[in-house]
């Protein structure tokens, strides 16, 4: 080709290649054996040019390099570099990989509860570490030239989103970010805010799959494809899949088969070929099928660690064997050399001989529940292609690197906290998004199991729809409050949350309703004009409508309230015996009570039907019904007519007592004609008020217009639009300015507590400025009123448990388990000052619907802690505790985080930050030990 060439056009291309191999980016390249992608390069370019950059890419599709090449370019500046990830097995990950790159000695990490090297140029941590450094003003963040943020998708998180916001806004200038997040739907509006906050920031947006992926809905022995074989961008759903959707909708019940609808015998064949093809695979099943079609390594969603576990025993319990025995002793060898450190007791109780033996046959489970070991030997093995079918919840798709060749989901339905619910098309993608190792598989599988009502429609649209939009989480907290304005004062703390995402976010909604207001506020002048009378101010004389209107309203409504009380009054006077006539209903006429029905606590003696919604009587009509009646069926007061003896060997369930009953009801008072019900006078007719309304609205000069009508319909549309448009002003004015409203009431809360005066940050400010968490505000308060002065440490972890803890179930009936003495106090105490704390919350409307504010402590680890604290053994701690391992170490690590900022944040002088050191001391022992680096 060069020979085509021009000398000039030679010597052109010959120094752009000159140019290209100075940079660094040339340089980094050779350090991979593989080439970059198109979006890899960009981002990489923009940085090397001094740009910040958005990188929104899928799963696997290699988004970190751009984030490494950060590094390479701070190692190369001399300056430092940040890496930081959300979760800490993340964190461990990653150091290990820029370790093995880069060198021990330039790598460091800092997770909580690890420390590494934390003086290298490059420092790997959680993203709750640089935020606390920044609000610490740490020596570490001298020289930081950039910070790559992985997984900055997380924003949105509920719980921990805030973090990632303050980290973006309080950053130096100087120093350049690299997000790193999952495909997004609003990546350009994420970006814009960037640009905003940060400066000028490259958003580079991918939706190429490096592997592709290929859609299937297994039921019973077939696999199917989700789409059919076809050219162009539209995809249409299998045929055959439509078919058998509507074939088994239409297929008749056992009911509808028991009511005598006879089916055709060609009909019954075709049903029982269609169910020999048609049913939902077994787990183990699905692991053979996938096994025999090649389509292992493979990770099975499934929405419940409990069925995790279950279905890992169902695939032992089936003969399941997928590793050879050579894989088998590599195995063994692999998890006894990672597992040398636990006791063989503790192995007893932690089921490790279930475990192992899952394992040797290439089978695991994984969730948040198991021992952090026991996952991070699951992952080791499923890289290493030595466990080849994985049983995990939705969290294995938010965390560490694990692709796989296929994923499997059982349902499209999951537990969200409240209820079951459809899964999103942005959760479809972040868990398909697994399928497809790059460098290894040509293709990635999706796989849904066929269930009872499936539609394939509903999963095209998961498949295919790219819907997972960013949402801002962020809300101002008392720690943040303290933090800013002892670092910017409040005027610039204000004006530094308004820079927020989710401001940005909520001024840019507000833009859509101010132009609805502006089209509303030409209509309303249109309207105007048209009600314009010129007789006089018809403006006036539609308000006085309304007004004679609304009167009118509020008098029937209280006539017919009125009568309520007075009907339901008389109801509650019914005893058994009496005779009654039902003015309305379907049971309308004679009838004979045999249960006044009364609320409970109002019998009149009587056993009466307990129920709230008012007296509801038992009756027995003159056609031998018995029906339990409600205020409905009385719109006026009931009279009684006649009084009658009912039997004791009356049974209302037998029909011979009914017939008889109702015969004896008859004979005594079917001769009686009830009263009717006169209507009294209508309390509209002696209104004053009305009366002046209506002699107004007859003197009114617009009375005698012959166009009134008319006028007075244009005046109700203006009347209407006017309240729709100022609806949506008090939205524009209830959206604006949020983050900083909420803000100034926690200011003025922290001023009324004396944690603020002004500008300064007093003792008790500086105290809370260390304490980050949920309960930061309860913690201080506890600190200052000397709640744990005295506790021993195992006293000291139980108290400090209530803290963070929050049971995963709802609310339990019984109440937990807590240590006596001194312990049991302290945390009767923290309740009572959380009592105190919630009060001045709602006096300064600070809402905690809205992630603001202290929610109660949970006292429902607080024995565990005191239990491990103080010695006991892991086997008699979860036992008594009725909590797996993983849950068991992840609640002691948070305990021993908070211990650790309370060993900071308590006074010199106090028995507290030497007692939460022993605490520190007591759990982190055992199973909550063992944690590995490297």
């Amino acid at each position: 080709m060069t020979e085509d060439l021009s000398p000039a056009e030679r010597y052109a291309a010959a120094r752009r290649r000159a140019a290209e191999q100075a940079t660094a980016l040339a340089s980094f390249r050779e350090m991979y054996d593989f080439g970059l992608d198109p979006f890899q390069i960009e981002a990489c370019q923009a940085l090397e040019a001094g740009k910040g950059v958005l990188v929104a890419a899928p799963t696997g599709s290699g988004k970190t390099i751009v984030g490494e090449f950060a590094v390479h370019l701070a190692l190369q500046q001399g300056k430092k570099c940040f890496y930081t990830t959300p979760i800490k097995a993340l964190s461990n990950q990653k150091y290990q990989d820029l370790a093995k790159r880069y060198g021990a000695d330039k790598v460091g990490l800092l997770t909580g509860d690890n420390s590494v090297n934390s003086d290298a140029p490059v420092v790997v941590m959680t993203t709750e570490v640089l935020r606390n450094m920044l609000y610490a003003g740490s020596q570490a963040l001298r020289n930081l030239g950039y910070v790559v943020m992985d997984e900055v998708h997380y924003l949105s998180d509920r719980f921990r989103g805030a973090v990632w916001e303050e980290v973006i806004i309080h950053l130096q200038e100087s120093v350049t970010l690299v997000s790193l997040s999952a495909t997004v739907s609003n990546a350009e509006e994420f970006g814009d805010w960037l640009d905003t906050v940060r400066g000028s920031t490259e958003v580079i947006v991918s939706e190429h799959r490096p592997v592709p992926l290929f859609q299937h809905v297994l039921a019973g022995r077939r696999m199917y494809d989700l789409f059919e074989e076809g050219e162009g961008s539209k995809k249409a759903v299998n045929p055959d899949l439509t078919r058998m959707a509507r074939m088994e909708a239409s297929r008749p019940s056992y009911q509808d088969r028991r009511r005598g609808r006879a089916m055709r015998e060609a009909d019954r064949e075709r049903e029982r070929r269609q169910r020999s093809r048609i049913w939902t695979p077994g787990r183990p099943e699905v692991i053979d099928r996938l096994d025999a079609a090649g389509l292992l390594p493979a990770i099975t969603f499934i929405f419940s660690r409990a069925a995790c576990e279950a279905a890992v025993q169902q695939c032992l319990f089936a003969g399941l064997r997928l590793n050879s025995e050579d894989a088998r002793a590599e195995v063994r060898e692999i998890v006894e050399a990672r597992t040398a450190s636990i006791p063989d007791e503790d192995l007893h109780v932690l089921g490790y001989y279930e475990w192992l033996e899952g394992l040797e046959r290439g089978i695991a489970c994984h969730h948040a529940g198991m021992l952090p070991t026991f996952k991070e030997v699951v992952e080791e093995l499923f890289v290493r292609g030595l466990v080849k079918a994985v049983f995990a919840t939705e969290t294995l798709a938010l965390g560490i690197n694990m692709p796989a060749r296929s994923v499997v989901l059982e349902k499209l339905v999951k537990w969200n906290g409240e209820q079951h619910a459809d899964i999103t098309p942005g959760e479809y993608t972040q868990l398909t998004g697994r399928a497809g190792r790059r460098g290894i598989d040509v293709e990635g599988h999706a796989v849904v199991l066929w269930q009872r009502g499936f539609s394939p429609e509903h999963l095209a649209g998961l498949a295919g729809t790219r819907t997972y939009p960013l949402r801002s989480s962020f809300k101002p907290s008392y720690n943040m409050a303290v933090n800013l304005v002892g670092q910017f004062g409040r005027h610039r703390s204000r004006e530094l949350l308004e820079t927020s995402f989710a401001q940005f976010q909520a001024d840019k909604s507000v833009v859509g309703i101010s132009r609805q207001v502006q089209k509303n506020e030409e209509g309303l002048e249109g309207y105007k004009e048209s009600m314009t009378c010129h007789l006089g101010d018809f403006d006036e004389y539609a308000r006085l409508r309304r007004e004679l209107k609304d009167r009118e309203t509020d008098l029937a409504k209280q006539g017919a309230a009125q009568r309520r009380v007075q009907a339901a009054a008389a109801l509650e006077k019914l005893k058994p015996g009496d005779v009654i006539h039902v003015p309305t209903g379907k049971f309308a006429g004679l009838a004979l009570v045999l249960d006044p029905g009364l609320p409970a606590g109002r019998t009149n003696g009587h056993r009466g039907f307990e129920h709230h919604d008012g007296p509801r009587p038992l009756v027995l009509t003159a056609e031998r019904q018995v029906k339990r009646l409600g205020s409905i069926d009385f719109p006026v007061p009931v009279e009684v007519l006649e009084r009658m003896r009912i039997p004791k060997s009356f049974n209302s369930r037998s029909p011979q007592s009914r017939r008889d009953l109702a015969s004896a009801l008859r004979t005594k008072a079917g001769h009686i004609v009830p009263d009717r019900h006169r209507k009294g006078r209508a309390p509209a007719a002696d209104d004053r008020e009305i009366a002046r309304l209506r002699a107004e609205l007859r003197a009114h000069p617009c009375h005698g217009c012959s166009d009134r009508e008319d006028h007075a319909r244009w005046a109700e549309r203006y009347h209407r639009l006017h309240r729709d448009t100022a609806q949506l002003e008090r939205r524009i004015e209830g959206r604006t300015n949020t983050i900083a409203r909420t803000f100034d009431r926690i200011v003025k809360l922290l001023t009324e507590m004396d944690y603020l005066r002004g500008d300064e940050v007093t003792e008790h400010g500086k105290r809370l400025a260390r304490l980050y968490g949920e309960l930061d505000l309860l913690a201080s308060e506890c600190l200052r009123d000397g709640v744990w002065e005295g506790l021993d440490p195992a006293e000291l972890a139980a108290c400090v448990s209530a803290l963070v803890f929050e049971a995963r179930a709802a609310d339990d009936a019984l109440a937990p388990k807590v240590p006596s003495g001194k312990a049991k106090a302290a945390l009767g105490e923290m309740v009572r000052i959380w009592g105190r704390l919630d009060a001045l919350e709602e006096d300064f409307r600070i809402n905690q619907a809205e992630g603001v504010g202290q929610r109660e402590p949970d006292l429902g680890f607080a024995w565990a802690a005191y239990q491990w604290a103080s010695g006991r053994g892991l086997d008699e701690v979860l036992r008594e505790a009725e909590m797996p391992a993983g849950d068991f170490v992840r609640w002691c690590k948070q305990v021993i985080d908070v211990l650790g900022q309370i060993a900071a944040a308590a006074p010199r002088e106090s028995t507290v930050a030497r007692n939460a050191r022993k605490a520190v001391d007591g759990l982190l022992r055992g199973v909550v030990a063992y944690s590995s680096v490297g």
